[in-house]
């Protein structure tokens, strides 16, 4: 796995995040981003409504993600990003 690529977008860093294939769910996705130490942290981050799904408050753990979508944590942006086929 390579290691994440950054930019800047406004105040805000964004980072692509490299999955192996799609969909991913939102809670594993926040564990393989380094965002939380574990599932119960993800579990607890996103029924508090801490976590935005392509700009709009998820409240799902079980939330698929594809390539392209930004996740928001904090002030972090996440970009998912599937290998090249």
């Amino acid at each position: 796995m390579s290691a994440p690529q950054k930019t800047t977008q406004s105040t805000h860093e964004q980072t692509s995040v490299l999955i192996s294939r799609e969909p991913i769910r939102l809670g594993q996705f926040l564990k393989l981003a380094n965002t939380v130490q574990d599932g119960l942290e993800a579990k607890i981050r996103i029924a508090n409504g801490d976590v935005q799904v392509n700009g709009k408050k998820e409240t799902q753990r079980g939330k698929k993600l594809f390539h392209g979508d930004i996740v928001q944590i904090d002030d972090l942006l996440l970009q998912v990003t599937t290998m090249e086929k």
